[in-house]
C-alpha cells in the first residue's frame, strides 16, 4: 500500500528519483546490465538514492576500453541531467545545463559522480593522446573540454529523448515509498526498494532502446546521500 507522502518529501523524492532513473535509463540504453534502484528521504529532506549498474565486461582492445570509459562517463553525467527535467508534464523536456553542472559539483549530493567523471576523463584523454607533453596545460585542458562537451551532448540527447520514460519510472519509484518503522522513536524516513526483476517487468523499462551492445552481471552502485 502506498504511503501518502508530505508534499515537501514527495517533491524531494521526485527530484532524486529522476536522478537515479537517469542513471538507470542511460545505463540500459548503453548496454550495461542493471539491478535495483533504491530511494530514501527523511522528513527533514535528507536523501539517499542508488542505482545498481554492472561494470564487469571483457575489454580486449584500447578501442573497447575507450568505448567503455565514454559510456561510463555518460551514465555518471545522466543523473544530474535527469534531475533537472521539469516535473510539469506540459513543460518542454529539456536539460537545464547550469543547474545540472551545479548538481554535479556538489550542491545537491552528486559529488561522487563528479569525482568519478574527473578521474575517467583524464584516463580517457591519456589513452586518446598518449604522446602529450604533461607541461602542455592549455592543450590538455582544451582536449578535456572537447571530450566532455561531446559526451555531454550525447548524454543530453538520450535524457531528453527518454524524458517521459524517466519521469514515469520516477513516479513509480516514489509511489512505492513507505514509512520505515523505528522502535522507540517516531518514524521519520520514507523508503522504497525496486529490485532488478521488479523493474524488468515494467513496460517503461522494456521500452528503453538499445544504443550499445555489452554482455554481462551487480558491480557498481551509483549512490548519493545528503
Amino acid at each position: 500500500m502506498t504511503t501518502r507522502l508530505p508534499t515537501a518529501v514527495r517533491d524531494r523524492a521526485l527530484q532524486i528519483a529522476h536522478h537515479e532513473m537517469g542513471h538507470y535509463v542511460v545505463a540500459r540504453a548503453l548496454g550495461f546490465a542493471t539491478g535495483g534502484v533504491t530511494l530514501t528521504v527523511t522528513m527533514d529532506l535528507r536523501h539517499q538514492g542508488g542505482a545498481c549498474i554492472t561494470l564487469v565486461r571483457p575489454i580486449s582492445s584500447l578501442e573497447t576500453m575507450k568505448e567503455h570509459l565514454e559510456a561510463r562517463m555518460m551514465v555518471l553525467l545522466a543523473g544530474a541531467m535527469a534531475q533537472t527535467l521539469p516535473s510539469k508534464t506540459s513543460a518542454p523536456k529539456r536539460v537545464d545545463k547550469p543547474k545540472a553542472t551545479a548538481i554535479l559539483k556538489g550542491e545537491q549530493g552528486a559529488e561522487q559522480d563528479y569525482a568519478k567523471i574527473r578521474e575517467l576523463q583524464h584516463l580517457l584523454r591519456n589513452i586518446a593522446y598518449p604522446d602529450t607533453d604533461p607541461a602542455s596545460g592549455e592543450r590538455i585542458a582544451a582536449q578535456l573540454k572537447a571530450m566532455t562537451d561531446r559526451l555531454w551532448a550525447r548524454t543530453q540527447k538520450i535524457i531528453e529523448d527518454q524524458a517521459d520514460t524517466i519521469a514515469e519510472l520516477a513516479v513509480v519509484l516514489v509511489n512505492g515509498m513507505t514509512i520505515v518503522e523505528q522502535w522507540g522513536r517516531p518514524a521519520d524516513t520514507y523508503e522504497v526498494v525496486y529490485t532488478g526483476p521488479m523493474l524488468e517487468r515494467l513496460r517503461a523499462v522494456q521500452s528503453i532502446p538499445s544504443l550499445g551492445v555489452w554482455t554481462d552481471s551487480c558491480g557498481d552502485v551509483v549512490q548519493h546521500w545528503k
